[in-house]
Order: structure tokens, then C-alpha cells, then sequence
């Protein structure tokens, strides 16, 4: 599968999401989509993507959205985005093959608390919805 246009690898690793590379991600003023090719790796016994993967990376997806709003408006004080609260609903299934992308449609910063919600979408199908609350702890 060729990876969409816009997309490079995506640039925030960590421990966790190492054994799903490749990983990929377009960074917008407004927001970070990640996205990748739906591999066994990232499935269920049943060859589906795990809840487990899709909730983790709206999470991901979310915070760094998060994090683009707060530097366009020229907020860098942020350090650390920590999740207080996420709830996924799953509404339908993505199979080995697919795109699998984590596009944020909303973002409210406040001072501690900022709030995200995450359409996860497979050839353009929404799979399922986040949102998430998360607290800002500010550098001193």
C-alpha cells in the first residue's frame, strides 16, 4: 500500500508504539493525523485492528493535536499532556490492508484542562470516536 499523500513517519516515538512501526503522520497547524497500514501485528486473534492499537493512538492523536493548537497560538509553555480521561466507541472493524487514520475534529485548551475528540477512519468509513480530557501541566 502507498502511504497517502502529506504523510511522513511519524516523528513522536516512544516504547509503546515500537513494535507497530511503521507509523506515519501530517502535521497541521491545528492538529497531527497519524496513520498506518493495518497489519497483523495490529490485530486481534480474529485479524481485526485491536481496540487496545486504535485507543492508544487516538490518544496519541489527540494529545499532540493538542499540543499544535497551544504552539500556533504561540502557547509553548507545555511540557507534559497528561490523560485524566478516554473513552472509545467502536462502531465497526478494520481489517489487514487498510488505511487506518486518527484525524482530531475538535480541540478546547484551557489553562489545565484541555479537551479532544478522535474520528478513527478506514477508507473513509469511521471505525470509531474518542474523546479525551487531559491536564496540562505547565513548566515553572
Amino acid at each position: 500500500m502507498a502511504v497517502p499523500e502529506g504523510y511522513s513517519p511519524h516523528f513522536r516515538k516512544s516504547p509503546l508504539i515500537e513494535p507497530w512501526e511503521p507509523l506515519y503522520s501530517k502535521q497541521l497547524p491545528d492538529r497531527v493525523v497519524i496513520g498506518l497500514e493495518v497489519r497483523r501485528v495490529h490485530c486481534n486473534s480474529r485479524g481485526l485492528a485491536h481496540g487496545g492499537l486504535i485507543s492508544a493512538l487516538a490518544d496519541n492523536a489527540m494529545g499532540l493535536s493538542i499540543l499544535a493548537c497551544l504552539a500556533t497560538a504561540g502557547d509553548s509553555d507545555s511540557t507534559n499532556m497528561l490523560t485524566v480521561s478516554l473513552q472509545v466507541d467502536f462502531i465497526g472493524i478494520a481489517r489487514i490492508g487498510q488505511w487506518l487514520e486518527f484525524d482530531t475534529v475538535f480541540v478546547r485548551t484551557g489553562r489545565t484542562l484541555q479537551f479532544a475528540n478522535c474520528m478513527v477512519r478506514t477508507d473513509p468509513e469511521v471505525i470509531a470516536k474518542a474523546s479525551a480530557t487531559y491536564y496540562r501541566a505547565v513548566a515553572s
